[in-house]
């Protein structure tokens, strides 16, 4: 089973594309140009057989020099099995799609770090067939971002730096800067930076550190947003700015699902829009940071 750790390690890059090629430039001194567009695409790389392979995000870039595409795996530990995988998917996807494709892997620890970083080679010694290099963002390249001004100027990378050294003797620290971070983003995107932060801290004593932070900065257990819905509704005190309130979560709710990567049905869809509860809605915008199926939302209700 995918563990939640699992998922916010590759997740982030779904939600910031754009901090995987920084990350391939600064991190890795690999001079990945910068893409022009980047788009999500279907992770399901199973064939008519009954094989099913996925990988874990899988991005198109649009470069000037080209087009690439962008094969983020997460991995908690080691597994041998991937020297058979990993080429695989990149010559699938390069059958597919007619491009270049990059494989990227994230990881929390530095002994996985060092495995996943050793070349792939297939075929006869000194004439290999096949040769796959994998780029690794891990503990031990991953800058620590533990001042406030760093985490301020990119707050994507800081949310990556805190995911990767959650382990440390300095998160802490790391932490601390991160909340500055997030204030330079708009309430939607910090609330799902820090639903990936809280999945990815193992270690008890640095999650409550954590948690006491967000529950000062009310971003973990109240949304910002949902609070300035709430008070904008109270000072208009008429139905028109209630309703607008609820619309307001509404599209909270679905784009916070869209970046995690939920898929919303038209049932889902429609119980959210006939919804006139404010609290209830709130509670949903609360849950959606978390569920892994949006029918999840109105568990319990």
């Amino acid at each position: 089973m995918v563990g939640s750790s699992h998922e916010a390690m590759h997740r982030i890059f779904q939600k910031d594309p754009a901090l995987l090629t920084r990350a391939l430039q600064r991190v890795l001194d690999v001079p990945f140009p910068d893409p022009t567009e980047v788009a999500a695409l279907n992770v399901d790389l199973t064939e008519i057989e009954p094989v099913e392979r996925r990988v874990d995000t899988l991005l198109r870039a649009e470069t000037d020099q080209g087009t690439y595409l962008l094969v983020v795996e997460s991995q908690g530990k080691v597994d041998e099995r991937k020297r058979g995988s990993w080429p695989y998917y990149l010559s699938y996807l390069y059958e597919k799609y007619r491009c270049e494709p990059v494989l990227i892997v994230t990881t929390q620890s530095s002994s996985t770090a060092k495995w996943a970083s050793r070349p792939i080679r297939l075929g006869f010694p000194g004439w290999y067939s096949l040769t796959v290099r994998p780029l690794v963002l891990g503990p031990d390249n991953v800058p620590v971002i533990a001042d406030e001004r760093q985490a301020r100027q990119d707050p994507p990378l800081a949310v990556l730096s805190a995911m990767t050294h959650g382990r440390g003797p300095r998160v802490a620290a790391i932490l601390e800067s991160l909340v500055a971070g997030l204030e330079e983003l708009d309430p939607d995107s910090a609330a799902v930076f820090v639903q990936f932060i809280d999945s990815c801290l193992t270690d008890p004593q640095a999650k409550q550190i954590w948690r006491d932070l967000m529950t000062a900065t009310h971003y973990f257990f109240r949304h910002q947003v949902a609070e300035q819905v709430r008070e904008e509704g109270r000072e208009e005190g008429l139905e028109a700015g209630l309703e607008a309130g609820r619309q307001r979560l509404r599209e909270m709710i679905f784009r916070i699902l869209a970046s995690r990567g939920v898929p919303v049905t038209d049932t889902v869809r429609g119980h959210v829009g006939a919804c006139q509860d404010l609290d209830q809605l709130d509670a949903w915008a609360q849950r959606a940071l978390s569920v892994t199926d949006a029918a999840e939302l109105f568990a319990g209700d």
